[in-house]
């Protein structure tokens, strides 16, 4: 509690691992992100109970899956925000390695579950879709590489990540999971910002991001079909968007009661994609302004928190973890509410499902670890020197 009020204790050197994790971390935001996964079981146990008795399961088998997934990533997110920089850097080279090659293999190994788009492999007991691990591990690996870049005789790293973004993001599209895809493009573009990017060029990929969705409109029957229905003047009340709107508007400022919702037994994603719409309806706009604040909270104490950094690679990595995580964030709850088209993202640490929790956990452990206090001065100690 103490430093919440007046802020963490640099850590002292051969000070214990536990002491100095907890002397050092960000403890608001992992305060944040437990409360958000309490509210994901709470919810889980109204939304997947309709797919639970459709699928031939007992009630409370989805609910179980996702305290199992979740306990994991909050066990990784715990031993990921232990890690020094260094080490979060190497095992990320490591694991976006291997999500890359999982993500190539995708069309070959690969299966849709009947949903028009090659995102996951099945394991018979569980499923995982490699493009939620690739994000947080190439966040990293686009970092390190725009850092080196900045060094004196360093490597072309701004020309490498951006050459890696843009393989990453054809891969996605032709799945395709355009969702994803903008995810990973907006990420490197946040890393490119920070890093001194002359705003002609982002302007330049913002006109070629628009070229790019105007092509895949006219070429993806999928894409097209999304786009249409968000156009549209009325909304289809058959449709997904159809029942998360009226949802929302039954639900009210408290909503209808617990368990006493009716859109988990019309959309077949309200476990998913459309968990916010459930707590809209059970629990009304209350719970809704309460997960945004969470949100809020997780992503402007980071960005205070890296706005200290001095070191460039950690500032760079540590912006565009908590950007894609806050992207990811608006846009589910966008869709929910016919902000934005339908791009089937879950939300994180609420919405089930095992890889998207566990991606998550490791995404945030990594912010963690990011934005522990450190025994150094603050990047605004050091202009201070210069100015002198």
């Amino acid at each position: 509690m103490t430093e919440m009020v007046y802020g963490a204790v640099p850590a002292q050197h051969g000070e214990p691992i536990l002491p100095k994790w907890w002397r050092t971390i960000d403890k608001w935001s992992l305060s944040c992100v437990f409360i958000l996964f309490a509210i994901g079981l709470l919810l889980a146990l109204a939304a997947s109970a309709p797919l639970a008795e459709k699928n031939g399961f007992g009630t409370f088998h989805y609910v179980m899956r996702q305290g199992i997934f979740g306990s994991v990533a909050l066990i990784v997110m715990i031993i990921t925000s232990m890690m020094s920089a260094v080490l979060v850097r190497r095992l990320a080279v490591i694991g976006f390695l291997l999500s890359f090659i999982a993500l190539a293999l995708l069309p070959f190994l690969g299966t849709d579950f009947g949903k028009g788009a090659v995102r996951w492999y099945s394991l018979g007991f569980a499923s995982v879709q490699p493009s939620e691990f690739l994000k947080p591990a190439f966040a990293v690996v686009g970092a390190w590489m725009m850092a080196a870049s900045l060094d004196l005789n360093g490597p072309p790293g701004r020309t490498w990540s951006f050459g890696l973004c843009i393989v990453i993001v054809v891969m996605l599209a032709l799945q395709p999971d355009f969702g994803q895809a903008c995810i990973v493009l907006f990420g490197w573009g946040v890393m490119y910002f920070v890093a001194g990017a002359p705003i002609v060029l982002l302007v330049g990929m913002a006109a070629v991001t628009v070229f790019g969705g105007a092509l895949a409109y006219s070429h993806s029957d999928h894409f097209a079909r999304r786009i249409d229905g968000f156009l549209s003047a009325e909304v289809d009340p058959t449709t997904q968007l159809g029942y998360a709107t009226n949802a929302i508007r039954e639900g009210g400022l408290f909503g209808v009661g617990v368990g006493e919702g009716q859109v988990k037994w019309s959309l077949p994603d309200a476990h998913t994609d459309f968990i916010i719409a459930v707590a809209a309806e059970e629990y009304g706009l209350i719970l809704v302004l309460i997960i945004i604040l969470l949100y809020i909270s997780i992503v402007l104490r980071s960005l205070a928190r890296l706005m200290r950094e001095r070191d460039p690679f950690i500032r760079l990595a540590g912006t565009a973890l908590v950007c894609m995580f806050a992207v990811q964030a608006m846009v589910n709850m966008g869709v929910a509410v016919r902000l934005l088209p339908a791009k089937g993202m879950t939300l994180p640490f609420v919405s089930y499902g095992g890889s998207s929790v566990i991606a998550s956990g490791i995404a945030i452990g990594m912010l963690l670890a990011f934005t522990r206090k450190r025994p150094q001065g603050e990047i605004s100690d050091l202009l201070r020197g210069r100015r002198g």
